[in-house]
């Protein structure tokens, strides 16, 4: 059965994002050190090579290796165009969103949309297998949260202070309490961070 991980890298006082979508230096450390996150030329030919510091590496290429599907909001989608339907980790893309996928946007990828987070996990489940689920943190993480559908929270949290912007857990009410973090990894300019949801 998949594991379902929220999952993010965040300001140290927890945002995304700022207001204007602008992530700031919150993705530096993927690109600071001397070992290649991926080997891939081809995701390399389009995007500068991910290069971490050694500790950073020890924990993120496990993490992205062991992930089956990822799940990200319209907003995220459309930021992103998809990540041209090749998610930077996992096999499958899954969408949610209240408008349906943009016409003719690859049509001979397999990159399902849905109206709601919940039938989306499943779907996201089925297709992982017993890999993980991971749920991109901000509006439709939150939503996963709030439905007891997240197992697990993952953070990257960067020394930045960013005093607003977009959430990552989202417009989320009320509390959700999480277990002591069951994984803590210090590396250059980012502290790697992973909760379990108390049930």
């Amino acid at each position: 059965m998949a594991t379902v991980i929220m999952h993010a890298v965040v300001s140290v006082d927890g945002f995304i994002a700022d207001r204007n979508d602008d992530v700031g230096p919150l993705f530096d450390w993927y690109f600071n050190g001397e070992v290649p996150l991926v080997a891939d030329d081809e995701l390399e030919r389009d995007h500068p090579p991910f290069r971490l510091g050694r500790r950073s590496y020890e924990y993120t290429a496990p993490f992205w290796n062991s992930i089956g599907a990822t799940i990200q909001g319209r907003h995220l989608f459309d930021m992103t165009n998809g990540w041209e339907a090749k998610p930077p980790a996992g096999e499958h893309l899954l969408v949610v969103s209240h408008r349906p996928k943009p016409e003719g946007w690859h049509p001979e990828a397999d990159v399902p949309f849905f109206g709601d987070i919940a039938t989306a996990v499943e779907e996201a489940k089925r297709r992982a297998g017993d890999r993980i689920v991971a749920v991109c943190a901000g509006d439709v993480g939150g939503q996963a949260l709030a439905l007891g559908l997240v197992d697990e929270v993952a953070m990257d949290v960067v020394p930045v202070v960013f005093g607003s912007g977009k959430r990552y857990f989202g417009p989320v009410d009320g509390q959700h309490l999480l277990e002591d973090p069951d994984v803590v990894v210090q590396g250059d300019r980012v502290l790697h961070l992973r909760y379990r949801v108390r049930r």
